[in-house]
């Protein structure tokens, strides 16, 4: 597959001589994308994207033998799968697609970092090969990577929690109370039970951050990041065997035998890049490799937020909420707090949202008559455009409709992947558009849900800043502003992660003292692009507290419906399986 590439923009005259560059690349849910970036004061000059051959596999395995024969190995619900061989194309394509849009001498570049969706999973033998790409496990589904939002292994994540609640393990109000079964310890204890085998096999469970890595550099190294966020890392340590052994006496050696390994700061260089890595990109051998990160964290430094209170959105598929604070605090529900996990010296919280932009693709999809595919077809728009455009031709309130923005589950602040959506009150006039402009506020109110309880516990958020594709909806992005009232701010790059990572690169590679210092001469930032609107606040605040009384209804246990529905579709699917299997 061909990489799509843009071409050098005009810029500032610079000696040519002198300039250094950098390089970021940002690993997506669907794609991955590189960046050139001039050291001296963050200007994008190229960039290329690469769509993943094999994308998301929710349904069946596309690669494999049996892919191949044309009977691929269907995979079971809340299973979200990817391809490694997919991110090192990436490396192979992007990176000199990138370079050569930017049409500068790739002996200037001085470093390149990476960013990565978290928390996805490659489970790999003792030197970094996949499990996946040995013959006998190719068409094995638990072989290949566990990408962020594979959220099988909720049944494993409320073992976990419940353990932890029972015992007051001291690392679990560090999380708000809830481990996620999108992280490291329910993916791997899932791994365990379900491919005993497999789990024996593997050497490393690595995140594919440092994977890819890596890759890069031919050294493993974990990402303080990831490691603190996902991997329950705190306080120099992880949750203890003893804890472990009473999961599952197998999974006593998780940590010591599976995870643990040496840890990278972030802005640190985790090695050179290597000879063979140099081939692949097209890069100079021996040049910095930053530390593995994610995809959220490295933003906030392209955004130029690392002060407390500085909340950033990064908003795509899903969104993932990150801010700094002076203040260590237990925010229920949050993802996590780690000393140093976006920037050296103040603590970084994480929140998110499962599903946003997955919402509304999902919507459009499946949904949408193809009349309005047509309609939108004929008026040279995007159907997400269209439907937005005619969303908003009505008052706030008009459509009769609030939603819960749960098809992904809840991240935060619920951290329940087994809850579902819901759109209540449509009628037999309820038009197409108003139940899309219904989700598009469903995932407003989640990110309101998220700050009034970071303002609760202590940690108040005093901006808010959006980076991520779904800023270029400036009716979404009023809409967050109304439902927040409060002012937003857009990240000024449309490559938010890859320029983070590449301030980043310039960081491990010297070229700056710390990622503050970088941030601040190469990051971008438009202020109060948007300002909230009085009377739609006031009408979205009545809007608000319906969401919050279904929130709380269907969230936190006075109907379990959304839990009864999930298992019975499991046990239904599971039993056509076996009549199948048996016919």
């Amino acid at each position: 597959m061909t990489p799509s590439s843009t071409p050098a923009r005009p810029v500032a005259e610079h000696s040519a001589q002198t300039e250094q560059f950098v390089i970021g690349v940002d690993y997506g849910t669907l794609s991955g994308r590189a960046v050139v970036v001039r050291v001296s004061d963050g200007a994008e000059l190229g960039s290329a994207t690469l769509d993943y051959p094999h994308a998301v596999m929710d349904t069946v395995l596309t690669a494999g033998p049996a892919a191949a024969a044309g009977a691929p190995v269907a995979l079971a619900p809340d299973w979200a799968l990817q391809v490694p061989a997919d991110y090192v194309a990436v490396l192979k394509s992007a990176v000199p697609a990138a370079v050569a849009a930017a049409g500068i001498d790739p002996a200037q570049v001085i470093g390149i970092a990476t960013d990565f969706t978290a928390c996805t999973m490659v489970p790999t033998l003792a030197d970094g090969t996949p499990l996946n790409e040995l013959n006998e496990h190719a068409d094995t589904p638990h072989a290949y990577v566990k990408l962020w939002k594979h959220h099988a292994a909720q049944p494993h994540a409320d073992r976990i929690n419940a353990l932890a609640a029972e015992r007051s393990e001291a690392w679990l109000p560090r999380y708000g109370g809830l481990i996620s079964s999108e992280w490291e310890f329910a993916k791997g204890l899932q791994l365990l039970e379900e491919a005993p085998a497999l789990y024996a096999e593997m050497e490393h469970w690595v995140e594919a951050a440092d994977w890819i890595v890596w890759q890069l550099t031919g050294e493993y190294v974990r990402n303080a990041c990831t490691a603190g966020y996902k991997g329950i890392w705190q306080d120099g340590g992880y949750p203890s065997r003893d804890f472990l052994a009473a999961l599952n006496p197998d999974f006593a050696g998780f940590v010591s035998d599976k995870l643990e390994h040496r840890i990278g700061q972030l802005g640190d260089a985790a090695g050179v890049l290597s000879a063979e890595a140099a081939a692949w990109t097209g890069l100079p051998q021996g040049i910095a490799v930053a530390v593995g990160n994610v995809d959220a964290h490295v933003t906030a430094p392209a955004a130029q937020a690392v002060l407390p209170g500085q909340m950033v959105a990064i908003m795509g598929t899903s969104t993932c909420h990150v801010m700094n604070s002076d203040t260590l605090a237990e925010v229920s529900g949050m993802c996590g707090v780690v000393d140093g996990g976006i920037v050296s010296g103040l603590y970084g919280y994480e929140a998110g949202q499962s599903g946003v932009g997955d919402i509304f693709a999902w919507y459009v999809k499946n949904q949408v008559p193809a009349r309005y595919v047509e309609a939108a077809d004929a008026a040279g728009s995007s159907i997400h455009q269209y439907l937005t455009d005619l969303a908003y031709r009505e008052p706030v309130g008009a459509h009769g409709l609030v939603a819960l923005d749960w098809q992904s589950g809840n991240r935060s602040v619920l951290v329940d992947h087994e809850l579902s959506g819901v759109v209540l009150g449509t009628t037999l006039t309820t038009r197409t558009e108003e139940v899309y402009r219904a989700l598009l506020e469903a995932t407003a109110f989640g990110t309101r849900t998220i700050v009034e309880t970071f303002n609760a516990s202590g940690v108040p958020v005093t901006e808010f800043i959006v980076a991520g594709g779904l800023l270029k909806n400036p009716h979404l992005m009023q809409t967050y502003s109304d439902v927040l009232r409060m002012p937003i701010s857009t990240i000024a790059s449309e490559q938010g992660p890859a320029l983070g990572s590449a301030i980043h690169a310039a960081v491990a590679a010297g070229a700056y003292p710390d990622v503050r210092a970088a941030g601040q001469a190469m990051g971008k930032l438009n202020k109060n692009v948007y300002m909230p609107n009085e009377a739609s606040a006031d009408a979205y605040d009545v809007l608000f507290a319906e969401y919050t009384l279904l929130h709380d209804y269907f969230g936190r246990g006075a109907n379990e419906v959304m839990h009864r529905l999930r298992a019975q579709k499991r046990d239904a699917v599971a039993a056509a399986s076996a009549t199948s299997t048996e016919a």
